[in-house]
């Protein structure tokens, strides 16, 4: 064995054993008699003490030859440590060395492993398999596994079989672009890698695998925003006779186990609210309900002076901010700096100081008068010593800009606790959303989501109205699973395909198979997936998930690591059949 503990489990109670481990040097200490060197594994740090009066001469003299990152494996005793270090399990020991074999040695590595680091973002991208060995991104990695480990045996208890779908599909026009693979044995056509396994798991409910679950990677080729990946993962799972209060409870199940059994929380509550209620108080689908600062819709009662901008807006909306009434103009005008950015694209802000005596003062005060704001503190919900803040113009950009302003203030504040945990559930979302450029409705989810029974007669008079039979389930500002009752009758869903435009010989081309498949018995079904990377990452106490993934790609989606994507060959071009038009 290279090893008989690990560097993580040795303890006083080892004191006088003979062990054997191996691991990475961490660093060493050349005293010139007394040499200390700190080996680390996954497990943790151990201290070797090589001394020039008990540890051999050839022993004592390789140990100066150690550098960081050299891969050494010992044998030695077990001692008490004279100077104790607390702040790690194995403080109270160390090893008195006998033998020392190095293993392999290390060049210099390009930055420090340690918690603290200096390597920037990118150098650590490039050397990831380095980066992996600090212990924020290795506990990271540990985290996911753990999160994994309880989803497969909460889901496995319920009754849930993991079944895999396959990676190599057929490619669909809606949703974002496909990753296409061309295909040698079938030439001029190509597979596509799925975004999801969605008419895989619908075919496993006629199928009669009526609980099946998966954890699997999804891809999308589409431009990357802060924190997408191209390859992500999903908890994807799937339920036959069911409803969507079903649903809802068998992953509320989950979720509150993953709070209970990986963060020691327990959460009662998981609030239900509405699309047209998220969007109109809180500006978006997602909301943070950790804190308050609901929206304020102040038209009826800021419309009525000769203040222009508030009377030609379509919304005039506030929020009041807690405790903020003793902001000075320059924290405000940080504040009124930060929305005029290309990224939020206010044109401006009012606010509305309410003092601690009750008296209100504005940066409009030549247009209103107290009476005035004290019905704009009324509708914000404002206390004496808050600050109410004021947007207006275009309903929908004024609702996004002001949730934007929300989140940036909360952070500031310190609001948005990553220890604090608050769940909720949106429901009722639209069924279909009017696109302006190809002037026709697209599937707000996937044409595959079923209607609300009560809105199906809206379908062919008024379809912008009909609601969808879906739901999202939010965690602190984050979307972190969604899904929908799907249709799961032949009539009804080719009434979608051709909602959507598709004509029938397109409908039979892209999703003949799903539609074959509802003609031989397909049970009412629906599903749910959740985002395993954004899950993950928000139970870890990160905003972040790229520290979640073992082998991340750069904003670019690039792995900067191997140099991927790459070039192929021409050999391999014409295998495939393909020429390049790269003009």
């Amino acid at each position: 064995m290279y090893r008989s503990h690990t560097c993580g489990e040795l303890n006083s109670s080892h004191i006088n054993t003979e062990v054997t481990l191996a691991g990475w040097v961490q660093k060493s200490r050349d005293k010139g008699f007394m040499n200390w060197v700190d080996l680390r594994d996954r497990y943790g740090i151990t201290q070797l003490i090589f001394d020039e009066s008990r540890t051999e001469k050839s022993v004592f003299e390789a140990a100066k030859t150690l550098g960081r990152e050299f891969v050494i494996q010992v044998k030695g005793t077990v001692i008490e440590r004279e100077a104790k270090n607390k702040n790690i399990p194995t403080g109270d020991i160390e090893i008195l060395v006998s033998e020392l074999t190095i293993l392999n040695a290390a060049q210099l590595p390009p930055f420090t492993i340690e918690d603290e680091t200096d390597g920037g973002e990118d150098i650590r991208m490039k050397y990831r398999y380095l980066d992996i060995r600090r212990n924020p991104v290795k506990n990271s990695l540990i985290f996911r596994h753990k999160v994994a480990m309880e989803v497969r045996n909460y889901l496995s208890k319920q009754g849930f079989c993991e079944i895999e779908t396959p990676y190599l599909i057929k490619s669909t026009p809606e949703g974002a672009r496909d990753f296409v693979v061309p295909s040698r044995m079938n030439e001029g056509q190509f597979y596509a890698l799925p975004q999801s396994p969605q008419t895989f798991k619908q075919l496993l409910m006629v199928g009669g695998m009526d609980k099946y679950f998966q954890i699997v990677k999804c891809f999308r080729d589409e431009d990357l925003r802060a924190d997408r990946q191209p390859e992500f993962t999903q908890i994807d799972c799937e339920m036959a006779f069911v409803e969507q209060e079903d649903i809802l409870n068998v992953f509320e199940g989950l979720t509150r186990h993953l709070l209970k059994e990986i963060k020691g929380i327990e959460v009662d509550k998981f609030p239900r609210i509405t699309y047209d209620y998220a969007m109109k108080t809180y500006g978006n689908d997602k909301p943070d309900i950790r804190f308050d600062m609901k929206f304020g819709e102040l038209n009826a009662v800021a419309q009525h002076k000769d203040f222009p901008v508030f009377n030609s807006a379509e919304l005039v909306v506030g929020i009041a901010v807690p405790g903020c009434a003793s902001y000075s103009r320059k924290e405000i005008d940080a504040l009124i700096d930060w929305i005029k950015r290309p990224q939020i694209g206010a044109t401006g802000m009012v606010y509305v100081k309410y003092e601690l005596d009750g008296s209100l003062k504005s940066s409009v005060d030549k247009f209103y008068d107290e009476a005035d704001l004290k019905k704009w503190a009324e509708i914000t919900n404002a206390k004496p010593g808050d600050l109410i803040l004021i947007l207006s113009g275009k309903a929908d950009k004024t609702r996004t800009q002001l949730s934007a302003l929300r989140m940036e203030v909360a952070t500031r504040l310190g609001l948005r606790k990553p220890d604090e945990f608050a769940p909720l559930w949106v429901v009722d979302f639209p069924l279909l959303e009017w696109d302006e450029d190809s002037q026709r409705y697209h599937a707000m989810h996937h044409p595959f989501t079923s209607p609300k029974p009560e809105d199906m007669q809206l379908i062919e008079t008024e379809p912008g109205k009909v609601r969808a039979n879906a739901y999202d389930m939010v965690l602190n500002g984050n979307e972190i699973g969604g899904g929908s009752i799907r249709i799961h009758d032949r009539d009804l869903q080719s009434r979608m395909f051709s909602l959507l435009g598709f004509t029938p010989e397109q409908a039979e081309n892209q999703f003949g198979f799903l539609m074959n498949a509802f003609q031989f018995g397909a049970p009412p079904h629906g599903g749910l997936a959740f985002g395993l990377d954004r899950l993950v990452a928000i139970l870890g106490g990160q905003e972040t998930i790229r520290d979640f993934i073992a082998f991340p790609k750069n904003n670019s989606g690039r792995d900067v690591m191997i140099d991927a994507p790459s070039t192929i060959d021409e050999a391999q071009l014409k295998e495939l059949h393909i020429k390049l038009d790269l003009k």
